[in-house]
């Protein structure tokens, strides 16, 4: 398996730190609102990402936070008149809602900035006592110079950076010993969420929440660390710069970056009215359509959103689920039930697709080529299930299909619903057997409505029911 590693800017073989096992943290959002698609293309990516590696045999520990303490985070708390909590709370409910909407798996542990501060504490203290970071009345700096590497992410000059800085002054600079430093703890200002430190009661700057969550439930080092390319610089090089410093190791072997996202070829911003919501995009669209389009290009290649290419999305990603309740209605309906030789050979042929799949998913997640070759597989299902096949030989293209799409995260096989009108007859059904006291059929038809995800409540106004 090669993966493009950011620090070395070449694709390289993925050999874990511990065989078989992959320990992968991911940035997550910063929870003031609804996210947005920008937000969702790194889920969506790195969900997969994960989801191969699973495919492929590796345990995987995957860890995204949520920063829950924040600027954005206060500023909207204030224009609402609530705390900072009500905030990030109502939105990481929010995000999760969308996220599994978009059927990205929960993480191993989806971590909260505010629930970790004792540790950022913990390590800014180790930064001082090493040399690496100063007090300055209350705002902890971290020296950037110090750390000899500084910029190997990014491949900036650090001698570049503060030509550039003279240029600008930052308020609060002259506290610094260098323009170049940052922020590791600031003072709290009135009105906003604080937590006590030896040096102020205050709060963390971003950058060590990220170092010291990833070091909680993964360790000192790290297989891979994502994020959107956006972060590079100043993020992720500051989180390299803290946790190499404080714990003397290597911090993370492979950083993958997604590229960015274009709205009709221009960057997304609520000033040129082209800012979406994943929410809003739900309105017209099941979100499966906006994986599958986001997964049409490969993860580091800028993708242009627009709606003839989201239509796209929606017609092929029809074309497969389509083709597998075409081969479950024949999996279900054909006469014959075991399989040919011819029918045997044909299933051994299939198994080039999934081979080909791999390749291309082992070449840095080509995703695109991968989409390709499930397409292939679904004209090939097409054109060799017949009348006359077996059973068996449907269902096994069709499970090919369904398991290639499922390591996509795109769930080609659609559940049965079960319509209103049947759910009320089996009430109906439900209630008559109850008055002649036949329980045992009552106690059935309600664990089968369960089974649909339909709960009932009996309720003084009668039987009331939900989809669970």
């Amino acid at each position: 398996m090669k993966i493009y590693n950011t620090l070395t800017r070449k694709k390289e073989d993925f050999v874990p730190i511990e065989e078989g096992k992959v320990r992968m943290y991911v940035c997550g959002p910063t929870v003031y609102n609804l996210i947005h698609i920008g937000n969702a293309r790194p889920m969506i990516v790195f969900d997969t990402v994960r989801r191969y590696m699973e495919y492929a045999g590796y345990e995987v520990k995957y860890v995204s936070n949520f920063t829950d303490v924040d600027d954005k985070i206060i500023k909207a708390a204030i224009e609402e008149g609530v705390t900072a909590e009500e905030i990030s709370k109502r939105y990481i409910e929010e995000c999760k809602k969308d996220m599994k909407a978009l059927n990205v798996r929960e993480a191993t542990k989806h971590p909260l900035a505010t629930e970790e501060i004792e540790g950022m504490i913990e390590m800014i203290s180790g930064l001082v006592e090493k040399g690496y970071a100063y007090d300055s009345n209350g705002t902890v700096y971290f020296r950037t110079r110090k750390f000899k590497d500084y910029g190997k992410l990014s491949k900036k000059n650090i001698d570049d950076l503060e030509a550039g800085h003279r240029e600008i002054k930052v308020a609060g600079e002259e506290n610094k010993e260098d323009p170049l430093d940052f922020v590791l703890w600031k003072p709290k200002k009135e009105g906003e969420p604080y937590w006590k430190s030896p040096w102020s009661e205050g709060r963390p700057g971003w950058h060590i929440e990220c170092s010291v969550m990833s070091k909680k439930y993964l360790g000192d080092q790290i297989d891979i660390h994502a994020g959107g390319e956006d972060l590079i610089f100043p993020h992720h090089e500051n989180e390299i710069a803290q946790s190499e410093a404080a714990n003397g190791v290597g911090f993370s072997k492979y950083w993958m970056h997604n590229g960015f996202l274009n709205i009709d070829n221009k960057k997304m911003s609520k000033s040129l009215g082209n800012f979406f919501t994943v929410r809003d995009i739900s309105e017209k669209y099941d979100l499966q359509v906006l994986r599958f389009f986001m997964l049409s290009a490969h993860y580091r290649s800028p993708i242009n959103f627009s709606a003839e290419l989201m239509e796209a999305a929606k017609n092929g990603l029809d074309r497969i689920i389509t083709a597998v309740a075409n081969l479950k209605h024949m999996e279900e309906n054909l006469a014959s039930e075991t399989l040919t030789e011819d029918e045997k050979e044909k299933l051994r042929k299939a198994d080039e697709f999934v081979v080909k799949f791999k390749n291309a998913m082992e070449d840095d997640f080509n995703t695109a080529d991968a989409i390709s070759v499930v397409f292939e597989l679904v004209k090939y299902a097409n054109i060799n299930v017949t009348e006359s096949s077996s059973k068996e030989f449907a269902k096994g293209l069709k499970d090919s299909i369904v398991t290639l799409a499922d390591v996509l995260g795109i769930i080609a096989e659609k559940q049965e619903e079960i319509l209103d009108d049947e759910i009320e007859k089996l009430i109906a059904e439900r209630q008559a057997a109850r008055k002649e006291k036949n329980f045992a059929r009552a106690d059935e038809i309600r664990n089968e409505l369960l089974a649909k995800g339909i709960i009932l409540e009996d309720t003084r106004e009668g039987v009331k029911w939900k989809k669970a």
